[in-house]
Order: C-alpha cells, then structure tokens, then sequence
C-alpha cells in the first residue's frame, strides 16, 4: 500500500509494508521511503502486476508490456508473475505478427490472381447455372471453387477477385483496386449481365454473380442493395413454384388460408412489441405481390427469350458461342395447367403498382382495418384478373409484410410445424448422421455416438447414392435430411459407397429418436467422446456450445463436473455462430456461472416485466472466464455473454467480434389456428446493468453501428482465417463408425497446436486466461505474506 504525505519539503513519501529500498522508523512502525524531488520513483511490483492484468483483459497488450519494461529490477517476490506476464505479451506480438505476415502475403497472392484474370480479355460473362443454396456462394466467397470454375473467366471472376483481395488490403490499395479501370468495366459489365439474366428469368445467378458481388464492393449504395433485395425475392417466389422429391410446389403451399393470415394480425396488433407500422407493412406486401406477377409472367410468357428454353436454350461462353443451358426457368411441373393469360398478368401488374403508392400515401397511423382491406383488395384483383393460385398470394403477401415488423416474425403455415418444431427442440426420429453436399454429392460428414447409424456400417465420407430409392444426385439437403428422417421404429435403406470406390452397399437402419447435442470440445476421440482441455499445462478448458435447447444446461453441467474433477483452472466459452435458441436455457447457462443477482430483464410491449436472477445454489467455481463472440452469435447468445460480461458482475471477458444482434424476444401462439403457428416479436431483453441490447435492424434504421454485444477484447477474423479454422474444426468433429479402419482410411485429425495456430480469437482467450491465473496467483502469495 502506498499514499503521500505532506512535508514541509517537496518531497515523494511512499509507505511501504515490505521490501523498502532505504528506510526510516515512523513512529507507526510502518516503513517510510523517501525520495528526493528529482528522484524517480520505480512503479511498485504488485501495483505493475494487478494493472498489467487489468490491461490484457482489456485487450491493452502493447500497454502491458511498456508498464513491465518500467517495472526494473531483476529481483523480487513478484518478478515471476511480471516475467510470465511478458511471456504472454510476447505471445501475442508474435501472433499479430504472423497475422500480419499472413495478411500481406495473402494480398500478394490476390493481387497476383486479379492480374491474370484482367489480362485475358475479353470480359467474358461467367455463367453457372442456380445454384442449389447459399453455401455455393459462402464456398465461392472463401475461394473454394471447383476446377473448372476456375477455368472461367469474365466480370464475376473480376469482382469476386477484386473483392478478395480488398479484404487484405489497406485503404490507399483499397482506392486504387476500386479505380482501376479494368475493375470500373467489370462493375459495368456485372450490371449489364445482370439485366440479361434478369430477363432469362434467372435472378439468383444474377445476384450470385453479379449483385452479391457490387454490394460487397460498394456496401454503402442504396441502389445495389435495393436491387439486390429485389433479386433475392424473386428468386425465392420462383423457387416456391418448384417442384422437389419432398413435395410438389403445390403441396408447399397446403393449407396457406386468408383466415390464418387474418387472425394472426388480430394477434400482432395486441402483443407485437411495438406500434405496428401498418402502412409499411402494406407497401411491402403488395410490393412483393407485384414481384410475384412479374416472375410468373417472366416464367409463362417470357417471350423469344423462352420460346423454345426448356430444350434448345443458349448461354454464352468467352468465345461468345452459346451453350446448351439445362436449367432454364420454368413453373414447377405440378403447375403445368396454369397458363395465366399475358393481358391479364400485365393488368394486375399495373392494377398492383397504383395499389402500393396509394399505400405509400397512407397517413402513418393507418390502422390494422384499412390494412385488411388492401390485403382483400389484392386478393380480389388478383380473382378478377390473373387468377394466380389464391394461397400463393397470401403466402407471399404474407412473408412480406411481417418482414416489414423484423425478420424473427413469421407464420408457420402447417406443412412447416413438423420442421419448425424440430429445428427448435433439436430433437427428431432419424438414424443419427451429420450430411452435407459436396461437389453435387450427398455425403456423411459425421456420425452421433449412441445412434442406429454408429453400428450400422454407414461411415463418414461415404456417399449416399439413393434413399429408399431415390436418386440423391439433385435432390436438395433439406429434402434428403426429410427423407432420411421419419417416425421411430421404422426403416430406411440407404445406397451408398465409399468416397473412392465405384461399389454401392445397401444399408437399412431402423430410426429412433435422436437429440442432437449442444455442447462439443475442441476435438472428438474416436469413441465420439469430446475433448476439452485446450492448455494441459495451466488446465484451460474448453466448451463450445453450439444451440441452446431444453438440455444444454444438463449437458453443460455435465461436462463442468467432469472438467473441475480433473483440475480446471480456467474455463473458454466458445458461443460463435450460435444462432440461439431457448430463452430458458440461456437463463440456466448463465446461472451456472453467477451466484446472485439479475441474468436478464425482459420488457413486453404490455404487461410486468419479467426479471431472471442467479442462484447462489449449483454456481460453479469462480475460476478465469472467457467467452468467444462473433457475428453468428446471436438471441440466447448475446443474453448469455452479456450478462456473463456486464458490470453488474463481470464474470467473464468477451473476445471477438460484435455480435449478430437480435436483441429481441420471441413468443408462439396457436391463436391463428387450424394447425398454423405465429411466431412473433413479444419483447425486448435488457442486460442486467439496464441497457437493452439493440438490434442490428433497429440500429441499422437509426444509421446506428451499436447493436448486439460488444466484444471486451475485439478479434476479427479475415475469411482465409475463417476458412482454415472450419477446415480444422470440421476434421476434428468427424465420428466415424465403429471399428473403422484407421489404416485403410485414416482420419484427418489436426493437433491442439493447429487448431489454436488456425484460430486467432481462441488464441487470444488462452492468452487472457493465463493472465488471470498469474493474477489470482499472485494474489494468493500476497495473502500469504500478509
């Protein structure tokens, strides 16, 4: 302890309990150093120490590490503590370092690859076909593209390259990429390409390939947004007319009734969080009825462009010939008997346009009934006109205009209960494996532990040809995932082969229930056991927690227990691309770790606030804590790092990125009846200190970039980064089956040192839990010489 005392001569007086460089008796007996005015006082070791602590779980490494180099001497009871402290300071120098190495070498790369691409002219389009979902786009973005992809060129292969290699420059190359004039001509041509795919009637190849790229050059213009917004949903309206092997177009939208719609804004208008907007809500929904006439029409009447699409269509290659294009767009074949009549189409379109400005012009407390009747006038021009299936208009009308409210409020028609309940309890009747499509192949990416698929011969890597006979060549994930699944006790033969073989097998397993778990290591032994230790030496856990269901919490104890059995001394939460879950789980989650005190405040628009607090009964030890955040962290997520980081308790420290955030709370009601569901925004959540976590949609509106939970310590992740670290995490969570050959099919299982090497968030949490170790050992040893 040290404080000053007034002399009568200018001079420092530090009191000290021990260790006084030069002393004199005070009358106390307490040790008094003085120092001559020009003498410079050495920082005291405790004082370096507990600040140095402070700094790193701030982030404030450099700082720590010039507060050590004052600290001199090269003696002392706490010179240990400061030596480990500048060990870890190192640690995290040489990481930016090699980040930085890595980055510049990655720039280089880029670079190199955007010159080969703007020397061969001309720009020529690049044209792929739909693309099945957005992980093609998510793969195209990390630069997994397949051999002959990369033998494509044109503007896509331009902007795609020019945006990669953004991501590893700084801002004066960032300027001089964007004013290049090759990269200006291909801006120009993706714009072009996009109008011709637009006309062909092919709007998710135009955003793919076209727009996904102008936005994320240029994500502050208005206008690519819009018409990339644009683009999305006509893809999506095009897409729900579709026919797949899980059901027909038609059968997608059974039991999509104007009742359902109606009662469920009877619904909204009582318990939505806020004033309802119904005027915007409007102007979306006969927007988004105006889109769908115009796909239609593109699909039926799309002129010379489509007069013979279905057999003898062209796409146009770098040397300007066409090829055969096989998925030129039409209406699913369960729609083969609607032919709408072009006049018509044409009339309702236009009949559509003056309906949403008239809606534009609504005064802005326009209320629910006035809202109904533009509902029923677009249903009654749509009857006199075009006469598109009626459930097809209510269920886009209906998508849209709740989108208007935010994007968590929906309703769950019928035919999606069954799924919707699954994704939210994470339990279903299946046979236990993980599938993924790879190349156009349906694969087994994992096996679960304890299920029918881990005894039955069914392996990781194999490929799954057929299910129950159905070819699975194109049949979408979703729907192979519904095939796949079904009741408990029943059965399901799969056709598979090994990855590297052309020999099928038929395997038939019996389904049963299966709870998907939450809570997973760093690494899977090959009994499907996890591990968690990430620092054997200082006894650093680990748990990634990937949902938050009714039994995450169990689990969670579950593998707390076992951790401090075996010596724990530090704990990281991994809850990155969590999208969330049960607000109840993320209630218990938190309260594993606080004794007392408030986890979460929930405020409905109507009503008494609902206050969560801790338990002192079942807290675990109050070891070092840190929680990894991402933009995937989201809903149950953001509740459990925010009140686990707030300054009400300060349990934990944040490392990584900010947040996804949701910042809002669901509820579902059966009210809209006849099996439907509503699903819809009830609440807002407050940390326990008071502030409200807002939402990115609502601070997006406000030109606001605070939304979600902020991270203590920011990380982020470039997307070679990204790449590298799920290439590692998805190698070390395969399960293969039981009695596996190593030998004759080796896992691809990566080491501790890889997988933090390939993670600089988790590299950074280790860095900042072994600095709160030295700190609480230090102050036990401060205790003890008390």
């Amino acid at each position: 302890m040290a404080f000053c005392l007034a002399l009568s001569v200018a001079v420092l007086v530090y009191l000290r309990v021990a260790w006084p460089p030069s002393t004199h008796t005070a009358p106390s007996g307490i040790s008094v150093v003085v120092r001559q005015p020009n003498e410079v006082a050495e920082p005291d070791e405790r004082e370096v120490v507990e600040t140095a602590c402070n700094m790193i779980s701030q982030g404030k490494f450099d700082e720590a590490g010039r507060l050590m180099e004052t600290a001199g001497g090269e003696s002392g009871p706490d010179r240990a503590s400061i030596t480990q402290l500048k060990d870890i300071v190192g640690q995290w120098r040489r990481l930016q370092e090699s980040r930085e190495s890595q980055k510049e070498a990655a720039y280089k790369e880029q670079l190199a690859e955007l010159e080969r691409l703007k020397a061969r002219k001309p720009l020529a389009s690049l044209r792929w076909g739909v693309l099945e979902d957005m992980r093609v786009f998510a793969q195209r973005w990390l630069g997994d593209v397949d051999e002959q992809q990369e033998q494509n060129s044109g503007v896509t292969a331009i902007l795609a390259a020019v945006t990669r290699t953004i991501e590893f420059a700084d801002d004066n190359q960032k300027k001089e990429l964007l004013a290049d004039p090759c990269v200006l001509e291909a801006i120009d041509g993706a714009k072009a390409e996009s109008q011709e795919l637009e006309h062909e009637g092919r709007w998710l190849d135009a955003y793919i390939m076209c727009y996904s790229w102008l936005t994320a050059l240029d994500p502050n213009n208005e206008d690519y947004k819009d018409h990339a917004e644009q683009l999305i949903d006509k893809a999506e309206i095009a897409a729900s007319f579709q026919d797949s092997p899980c059901e027909t177009g038609r059968q997608r939208f059974e039991g999509v009734k104007r009742r359902i719609f109606e009662r469920a804004v009877d619904a909204l208008n009582f318990n939505y969080i806020n004033t309802i907007d119904y005027r915007q809500m409007a102007a979306k929904g006969i927007r988004r009825c105006r889109l769908l006439v115009e796909v239609v029409a593109t699909l039926t009447h799309g002129g010379p462009r489509f007069a013979q699409r279905a057999t003898q269509g062209r796409q146009r290659t770098e040397d300007g010939e066409r090829e055969p294009n096989t998925v030129a767009p039409v209406l699913g074949e369960s729609f083969r008997d609607f032919k709408p009549d072009a006049n018509a189409m044409a009339s309702l379109c236009s009949a559509l346009g003056a309906l949403e400005r008239q809606a534009a012009d609504w005064p802005q407390d326009a209320g629910k009934d006035r809202f109904i009747t533009a509902f029923e006038k677009v249903l009654e021009l749509n009857l006199t006109g075009a006469s598109l299936p009626e459930e097809v208009v209510i269920a886009q009308f209906t998508e849209a205009s709740f989108s208007a409210l935010d994007p968590y409020t929906v309703i769950v028609w019928p035919k999606q209960v069954q799924d919707f309940e699954k994704m939210m309890t994470n339990e279903f009747s299946g046979i236990g494996i993980e599938i993924t499509r790879e190349k156009g192949r349906l694969m087994v990416a994992s096996l679960l532990p304890d299920t029918p698929a881990y005894n039955s011969g069914l392996d990781a890597g194999d490929v799954i040809e057929s299910v129950d006979g159905m070819l699975t060549k194109d049949m979408p994930l979703a729907c192979a995932v519904k095939h796949i699944t079904g009741p408990a006790g029943t059965k399901v033969m799969l056709t598979v082969r090994r990855e590297d073989q052309r020999q099928t097998r038929q395997i038939t397993i019996t389904r049963a229930k299966i709870t998907v778990p939450t809570i997973r290591g760093w690494q899977r032994t090959d009994q499907g056991k996890w591990q968690y230790m990430v620092d054997e030496q200082e006894r650093i856990g680990y748990v990634r927690l990937t949902g938050f269901s009714e039994k995450t919490s169990l689990d969670l104890e579950e593998t707390l227990n076992s951790l401090e059995a075996s010596g724990v001394q530090g704990l990281i939460l991994d809850l990155r691309f969590n999208s969330g879950g049960f607000l109840e789980s993320a209630v218990e989650v938190s309260d594993a770790f606080l004794d007392d005190g408030l986890i979460v405040i929930t405020r409905p628009r109507f009503g008494i606030p609902i206050y969560a607090a801790a338990h002192s009964k079942g807290t675990h030890p109050d070891y070092p804590l840190v929680v990894l955040i991402n933009a995937g962290s989201a809903s149950a997520s953001e509740i459990v790092a925010g009140a686990l980081a707030d300054p009400a308790h300060g349990r934990a420290t944040l490392v990584g990125e900010r947040t996804h955030g949701k910042g809002v709370v669901q509820g579902i009601t059966r009210y809209p009846g006849e099996g439907a569901q509503l699903k819809y925004t009830m609440a807002y959540y407050h940390l326990p200190s008071g502030q409200r976590v807002k939402s990115k949609n609502e601070a997006e509106k406000e030109n606001s970039s605070d939304w979600g939970v902020s991270p203590g310590i920011t990380v982020e992740m470039r997307s070679d980064e990204l790449r590298g670290m799920f290439d590692i995490q998805r190698d070390n969570d395969v399960l293969v089956r039981a009695g596996h050959d190593n030998a004759a099919a080796p896992l691809k299982k990566h080491t501790l040192k890889e997988s933090v090497d390939a993670d600089p968030q988790l590299a950074t949490a280790i860095l900042v839990i072994k600095s709160k170790l030295i700190r609480e050992q230090t102050h036990v040893a401060w205790r003890k010489a008390a």
